[in-house]
């Protein structure tokens, strides 16, 4: 993965600046490997596949449509957005993948059925690090909905949560100069997993 370009140190020429990731707690949260006996989802419920040549960098996999995967790949240079596919590389290495999702109730139960999916052990060559949650609206979540992320997250090995950014549903592209502080933390602790050990890649083919 490409140098980390999104912090917060500004530099006399125009962009970013590059500067290495600020600490961030890299701790687990849910589970790093599927478990065993965890049912599968039904067929019509799971993601699709498609087969990518080798697990040479970090994909983004919206569970749902208008998840947001594709800004996340837009904001983290050297990522790729899977349009709501898992990315199948050729074995031995699976490849390194964040779930993203909306905090409605339709977002996060795509997020725990994709989540429940790779648990299961039927999705074999990704190694899932965690889930992205992009909120839907702005305020508070809802507790009904608050306590499901709860439940849906437990189930991953990490959780990131992102604001609502108004700039961002007026289809404004995302710079650094609309994004806010929360989401460049949530990069930078993504950027610092992905570069502290690439080959922590959890349950091989």
């Amino acid at each position: 993965m490409s140098q980390n370009p999104w912090t917060r140190q500004q530099e006399p020429e125009p962009g970013p600046a590059l500067g290495p990731a600020q600490p961030v707690d890299l701790s687990r949260r849910g589970p790093s490997a599927p478990q065993h006996g965890v049912p599968a989802p039904a067929e019509d419920e799971r993601l699709p596949k498609f087969a990518i040549p080798a697990a040479d960098t970090l994909w983004w996999v919206g569970v749902h449509g208008g998840s947001g995967e594709s800004t996340m790949a837009q904001l983290l240079p050297g990522t790729r957005a899977a349009n709501h596919r898992w990315p199948i590389p050729p074995p031995p290495v699976p490849t390194p993948v964040i779930l993203v999702a909306r905090t409605n109730g339709a977002g996060l139960r795509a997020a725990q059925r994709a989540a429940t999916e790779w648990a299961s052990g039927v999705v074999q060559g990704v190694a899932v690090l965690g889930l992205v949650l992009i909120a839907d609206a702005k305020g508070r979540l809802p507790r009904v909905l608050d306590d499901f992320a709860d439940i849906v997250g437990g189930g991953v090995p990490r959780v990131w949560e992102l604001p609502w950014i108004e700039e961002w549903r007026r289809g404004e592209a995302a710079t650094p100069e609309n994004t806010p502080d929360e989401v460049f933390e949530v990069l930078e602790s993504i950027y610092a997993l992905r570069a502290s050990n690439p080959a922590d890649y959890p349950a091989p083919y």
